[in-house]
């Protein structure tokens, strides 16, 4: 029986929920990632988390479901105070990685919950520290197709993190679900292997 709905289609967020134990489904919730003039990237990506989680709570009333908690989950890739989102196309993905090679950025990765209480969120940041990367690197791992549905244009878990030098901070929250603070939440409804 389902305890909890994923508001995420990323297969990557699916894998990493089933980690914690929790028994879920997952449902859309389209809204429009269009950051706000001059929005910091830390109300940003807690911003996008609420409203995809408020989106999934929208859906579950509209289709009669039983109303269960909505998880949601965005994360942003930042240099400085530019936020790097998913690639439109090879030559976005190339100019991202451009920006990103020998420098450090942070990934930050936000959760919000949606009960009948209200919403809870939660922000991960990590620091990571990108090799110097070649003009023939960047070229060969945007015709692998890996960084296009990626923030920054870049995955850990993949190809990706073989340009990671050092991390500072969570692995599965730069894959996109910080498992840590996900347990805690989820644990506070009751649900998942950290429950008491």
């Amino acid at each position: 029986m389902t305890q909890l709905y994923l508001a995420s289609g990323s297969p990557r967020r699916k894998e990493l929920l089933a980690q914690t134990g929790v028994i879920f489904e997952r449902i859309a919730a389209p809204i429009d990632e269009t950051p706000l003039p001059d929005e910091n990237p830390r109300d940003y990506v807690i911003r996008m988390a609420v409203e995809k989680a408020e989106s999934g709570w929208q859906h579950l009333r509209d289709m009669g479901l039983a109303l269960k908690p909505v998880l949601a989950s965005d994360t942003s890739v930042v240099l400085g105070d530019e936020i790097l989102g998913k690639p439109l196309d090879a030559a976005d993905a190339t100019a991202m990685l451009k920006k990103l090679s020998g420098t450090v950025h942070e990934v930050l990765t936000s959760l919000a919950l949606r009960t009948e209480d209200g919403v809870e969120t939660m922000l991960n940041v990590s620091r990571v520290t990108f090799a110097t990367l070649s003009e023939a690197q960047i070229a060969n791992y945007v015709a692998s197709g890996e960084p296009m549905d990626k923030a920054g244009a870049y995955g850990i878990q993949g190809v990706g993190g073989l340009f990671v030098a050092h991390l500072e901070g969570s692995y599965t929250g730069v894959m996109g679900l910080p498992l840590y603070e996900t347990a805690q939440l989820i644990a506070r409804q009751g649900l998942g292997f950290m429950a008491d």
